[in-house]
Formats: structure tokens, sequence, C-alpha cells
């Protein structure tokens, strides 16, 4: 993660990324799905997997037919809701 200490709070506290449903999904389009919703180009995700680009596009496409939920927990802190009492 970078260092803006602007957009991320001091004590450590990120967002988290829960998949939910991924039972429902191959290991391939786990491994997809998981990369992608981490941020990943179709072109990264094919070099790191050793598959085509449009291969990693059919694959993500499967897996949102399937269906799945990305879940992000943010704390309070990283919006700005909880401030400390210092």
């Amino acid at each position: 993660m970078d260092n803006d200490g602007d957009k991320f709070p001091k004590n450590g506290e990120y967002m988290k990324i829960e998949l939910r449903g991924m039972e429902k999904l191959s290991f391939r389009e786990r491994q997809v799905v998981t990369l992608k919703e981490t941020g990943l180009s179709n072109e990264s995700i094919a070099k790191k997997l050793g598959i085509s680009a449009s291969t990693v596009a059919t694959l993500y496409n499967r897996a949102r037919n399937k269906g799945y939920e990305v879940v992000i927990i943010l704390p309070g802190s990283v919006l700005g809701l909880m401030e400390d009492d210092e």
C-alpha cells in the first residue's frame, strides 16, 4: 500500500476485502476473481497465471454469472468517522 497519511490512519487499520460465494467457482475462476478484485488488469492477470487476456475475461465473466459478493470492510477512522481521543 502507498504511504499516504491522509488516506490511511496511523494506527495501521486498513480496509479489508472479503469475497463471499467463492465455493461456487472453479479454482481458476477463484484465482482470476481474487486478482481482478484487487485491481489488476486482464493483461497483468494473464501474465501472472500464464494464460491469455481473453481467457481471463472469459473466466471472470463466468464467475460473475455464477455469483459472488465483494464485501469491503472499512474502519470508521478511514472514513474520518472515528477520531482518537488524544
